[in-house]
């Protein structure tokens, strides 16, 4: 039985004795701009018995900020929601009301698929 790669790294082992597997954290100096981020705006039923749910994906941020996010994108809509793994669901199909606040947010180049 082989066990799950828990360092979400899709290498598994390497011969070569100098090799340091790619890092994910942005050393860049912090989360980019605003207009730079291609945020993905959509509308999802998958294991969720039927019910609709909008999601966000592609944000790059720390946690903080994607929780601060979603707390203002269901306080826009006036819905329900949560923030897991990356990505922010709010309840319902509201896919233009979420795009049009990322674009007054900034999120110029958000878009809905």
């Amino acid at each position: 039985m082989s066990k799950k790669n828990t360092k979400n790294s899709p290498f598994v082992y390497s011969t070569d004795p100098n090799f340091l597997p790619p890092t994910t954290d942005n050393s860049t100096g912090g989360t980019p701009e605003k207009a730079a981020q291609n945020i993905k705006v959509i509308r999802s039923t998958k294991h969720r018995g039927g019910k609709a749910v909008t999601l966000v994906e592609n944000f790059i941020g720390t946690e903080e900020e994607a929780k601060e996010m979603g707390k203002e994108l269901k306080t826009f809509c006036g819905t329900g929601g949560a923030v897991k793994g990356g990505e922010i669901m709010v309840q319902g199909d509201n896919r233009d009301k979420v795009l049009n606040w990322l674009h007054k947010q900034g999120y110029t180049a958000a878009k809905k698929v």
